[in-house]
């Protein structure tokens, strides 16, 4: 659906999932707010995050280049974290749907499984 980078400053999507696949480059991206994991990403590498997931590149090559993507249904709004989108956030994110397919592996692919167990179960 687009092709660019990573927002260097922390945002989330309230109302809809984000696929992320790295076409080209590397870059280090924390995923999860301000408390959330450093992760160094590449191309090849496909990063799936559900609504309500931070998000913010730290650091990135030159030539970093994102493919992203997102389910249909509802438009995708960049949301920053402060405590009015938060207080939104929490009505909105538990009513986003479950995309059909894994975005990587198809209609039987494990985030479809996964996805289906109850939230207990993989934590």
């Amino acid at each position: 659906m687009w092709r660019n980078g990573v927002y260097d400053y922390l945002h989330y999507h309230a109302t809809v999932h984000e696929a992320l696949g790295v076409a080209r480059g590397h870059a280090r991206v924390r995923f999860g707010g301000d408390r959330g994991r450093e992760i160094e990403i590449s191309a090849g590498d496909v990063a799936i995050l559900p609504a309500g997931t931070g998000h913010q590149c730290l650091s990135a090559s030159r030539d970093f280049c994102v493919i992203g993507a997102y389910p249909p249904g509802p438009q995708m709004h960049v949301t920053l974290p402060t405590p009015e989108n938060h207080a939104k956030a929490l009505q909105t994110i538990p009513e986003v749907k479950l995309p059909k397919t894994d975005p990587v592996m198809g209609a039987d692919g494990p985030l479809v499984r996964l996805w289906k167990q109850p939230t207990n179960s993989y934590r």
